[in-house]
């Protein structure tokens, strides 16, 4: 009976001869239906057959049983003496996999926490699993981008991979999908990658590294370099952290370490306390005047960070000329901390005003790191490099795709 009385993917022009449990295993029996072939040795049609052999095929789950195709595998003959197998559309020659379940382990090895774990949901082993993500990745990844985005941003994730404990990723700023992973973050490395790929580039977004800055600089000449501003927002916030911390060492255990526990008020938004943080406030920075002056400093900076991205580009010069209002705030508070501080940002004085003079952002390139780190501790770390960067890329590539996908 063709079919039997059910249609099943990939299987359209099968021919299901029996259905059958077996061992716990749902077995289907079947075969294809005489056609005339085209010899591959001279071309001649032929309908001859030679002889029969059962293969056997694991293929996806149905009903939630590991299934298995018995499939009734002819060979023809042609005159010339060529015999040859016939066509079928669901195994591939020399596999034992069919082509619907060999699909969907590899995208379940791409989707999947670890390879192990696939293996065992479709009842395989992990090097089968390992074998089809790497073929997978062979002809899905370039090893190396045609040509750098007009908008790039760089980051570092620590890999612990056997090229290094850190490794280096790059992302199409506007875009925001990352294009490639370098093997370490040596100044050497990335120097001579954005040498060979980057001369379209224009904008690098980056952290406060100075050895990124330099690599940049060094490989693609005098690009718009933008400071992320979670990084150097930071800065502020670590000094006021510090001042609180030198100064509550003098305090009655009680109140030093209540004020360790709710040192949340310091940093959060002042417009949205609560009334009893705002009580909490008022008590420590009641303690100390140089911890109520470097609390102001913090709100000033805040006060400007939102007054410049409200300003963006039209009102560059105005941002510029209240960021050194605040620096003359802090050298005459006389806090060394922040003064501190405000050295690292007068370094960064300019790459810092591009993060709102051109609104670029390396937020999802940390969000993308994050699921890094995931991925890692699920699989108990990846030692090969290469693996870890397919297995990054791809999940990206195919964030939109669904895991069940046969």
């Amino acid at each position: 009976m063709k079919n039997s009385n059910i249609n099943l993917p990939g299987f359209e022009e099968v021919i299901v001869k029996n259905t059958e449990i077996f061992e716990g295993h749902f077995c289907i029996h079947v075969e294809m239906p005489v056609l005339e072939h085209s010899c591959p040795e001279c071309g001649s049609i032929t309908s001859k057959i030679h002889d029969y052999r059962i293969q056997k095929i694991k293929h996806l789950k149905l009903f939630e049983r590991h299934t298995v195709v018995f499939y009734r595998k002819r060979r023809y003959s042609c005159v010339c003496g060529k015999r040859f197998p016939e066509q079928n559309p669901f195994v591939d020659y020399y596999q034992r996999l069919s082509v619907e379940l060999n699909q969907a382990i590899k995208i379940r090895s791409v989707k999947g926490k670890t390879f192990k774990e696939t293996a065992e949901i479709y009842g395989t082993s992990p090097s089968t699993v390992v074998r089809r993500f790497d073929d997978l990745s062979q002809n899905t990844i370039q090893e190396d981008p045609k040509e750098l985005p007009r908008a790039i941003a760089i980051d570092e994730y620590k890999g612990d991979t056997k090229e290094g404990k850190y490794q280096l990723i790059i992302a199409d700023a506007e875009t925001r999908e990352p294009i490639d992973i370098l093997p370490n973050r040596y100044k050497k490395t990335i120097k001579q990658y954005l040498h060979q790929y980057g001369s379209k580039v224009e904008f690098v977004v980056m952290d406060m590294s100075p050895s990124f800055k330099a690599a940049v600089q060094e490989a693609l000449g005098k690009p718009v370099i933008v400071a992320d501003r979670f990084h150097f927002v930071r800065y502020i916030y670590w000094a006021l952290d510090r001042v609180r911390r030198r100064l509550q060492t003098n305090w009655h255990d009680y109140d030093r370490k209540k004020c360790k526990k709710m040192r949340y008020v310091f940093y959060k938004n002042s417009e949205k306390l609560t009334e009893e943080d705002r009580w909490y406030l008022k008590r420590y920075v009641g303690f100390s005047d140089e911890l109520k002056r470097a609390y102001e400093l913090k709100e000033m900076f805040s006060k400007w960070f939102r007054k410049a991205k409200e300003n963006g580009l039209e009102s560059i010069l105005q941002t510029k000329e209240l960021l050194l209002g605040f620096y003359q705030e802090v050298e005459e508070s006389h806090i060394p901390e922040f003064k501190k501080a405000i050295r690292t940002l007068q370094n960064w004085q300019v790459e810092i005003l591009n993060s709102f003079a051109y609104n670029y952002s390396n937020g999802f390139l940390e969000g993308i790191n994050n699921l890094t780190k995931v991925m890692k501790r699920n699989a108990f770390g990846f030692r090969s490099f290469s693996r870890f960067r397919a297995k990054i890329l791809l999940t990206h590539k195919y964030k939109k795709v669904a895991v069940h996908v046969g």
